[in-house]
This record gives structure tokens, C-alpha cells and sequence, in this order.
């Protein structure tokens, strides 16, 4: 945990990017019947019946200290999703950066050797030496500033129904330019002393030196 807000206090570094990986389900709904708008004296209204669109996986990469976010749309979550997703932060998203820092929790897919599995070793060493991978420690997935930023995108532009991928990936599109151009940061406020304050019976003698 100490490792992880210890990475959170340093000052931001352009030149080696701190970024935040999480994943989000997505169900898309369509709806059978048009809504009724909204009116002077009435809300818009939508009937409880609706049509599954299908599932996708929504890979967000949240740099916190820049106030950039990116959302990464895939049909699934699996090994080979991720190691290509790690290949687009790198050859993409930050292909000036000599080394990125990424926090993301212990998923079992979240491994250097879906990189390997799905692109080999040599390929899967290009992109693993500009990466540092930093995971939040078991059952503290709370310490991933990237949930901040889902919770911000569920209330900010997916908290309705969505019947496409087109559709749902338009709205991120619009979403994140509007973001990024605001530069919205987070203010991550949870430090190492507060840790040490709030799970203080958890240190031993050792720890806590």
C-alpha cells in the first residue's frame, strides 16, 4: 500500500507518465418503445422494458496528475486483451515515453506473461521495458485512482441506455475530448501518514520505522 502513495506524492514528470489502469462491464440497452421528452411539467420518461445490445469491456487508462483519460472499447477482458492493451499505451497513447508507471490491481490476466503468450518474447520485452507495473495489494483495489475516474465516467456519460457500440463509443468519444480539455485531475489526498494513522494496528515495529 505504502509503495503505492508513495508513488501518488511525487511530483508529476511529464517525461515519465503515472497512469492508472482499471476495466468496466458495459451492458448496452435499447430501448423497444421511444422515450417520451421531457416536458414543462414532466420528466422525460422511458419504459421499464428495453433491448440487450450486448456486453463490452472498457479498458481505462487515467493519467491523474495530467488530467488525461483514455477509454479503450474491447468485446472482452481476456490475456490477449490486455497484452494488447498494454501495447497500445505504449505505441499509441505514449509513444514518446521512455517509461510509464502504471498502477492496476492483481487481476489474473494482468500479467507480463499474457504479453509473452500472445506476442512472444522479444516483442513482449519492447513493450515490458517501458513499462513499470505497480498493484494495488489484495482486496485494495480502492487504491486505483483509474475507479475514481470510472465512477466519474458511469455518472458523467454512461448512466443511461446505450443500444450500440457506435453510439456507446461516440458518447466516450465526446466524454473524454470534453475531459481532457478541462484537464480535470484528481485530488488524491490519502497519504502515508493517514495510512499509518488509520490501519495503525496492522504495523508492526518494523513497519512503522
Amino acid at each position: 500500500m505504502e509503495a503505492i502513495l508513495q508513488l501518488y506524492a511525487q511530483p508529476y514528470d511529464e517525461t515519465r507518465p503515472m497512469l492508472c489502469f482499471d476495466e468496466k462491464s458495459y451492458q448496452m440497452l435499447g430501448h423497444i418503445r421511444s422515450p417520451r421528452p421531457m416536458s414543462a411539467n414532466q420528466v422525460r420518461r422511458e419504459d421499464h422494458e428495453y433491448k440487450r445490445g450486448g456486453t463490452r469491456n472498457l479498458f481505462i487508462f487515467s493519467e491523474p496528475k495530467a488530467g488525461q483519460r483514455h477509454v479503450l472499447i474491447t468485446k472482452r477482458r481476456t490475456k490477449q486483451d490486455f497484452a494488447y492493451a498494454m501495447r497500445y499505451l505504449v505505441d499509441v497513447l505514449y509513444p514518446d515515453s521512455q517509461q510509464i508507471d502504471v498502477v492496476m490491481d492483481n487481476l489474473n490476466t494482468h500479467h507480463y506473461h499474457s504479453l509473452v503468450e500472445y506476442f512472444g518474447k522479444a516483442e513482449a520485452d519492447r513493450i515490458m521495458c517501458r513499462l513499470c507495473f505497480h498493484f494495488t495489494p489484495s482486496h485494495a483495489s480502492w487504491l486505483n485512482m483509474a475507479e475514481i475516474e470510472i465512477s466519474v465516467m458511469m455518472e458523467q456519460c454512461l448512466g443511461r441506455r446505450l443500444p450500440d457500440e457506435w453510439t456507446l463509443a461516440q458518447e466516450l468519444i465526446a466524454w473524454e475530448h470534453a475531459s481532457n480539455e478541462a484537464q480535470r485531475t484528481i485530488n488524491w489526498t490519502f497519504t502515508i501518514e493517514k495510512a499509518r494513522d488509520m490501519f495503525a494496528k496492522h504495523y508492526t515495529a518494523d513497519l512503522s520505522c
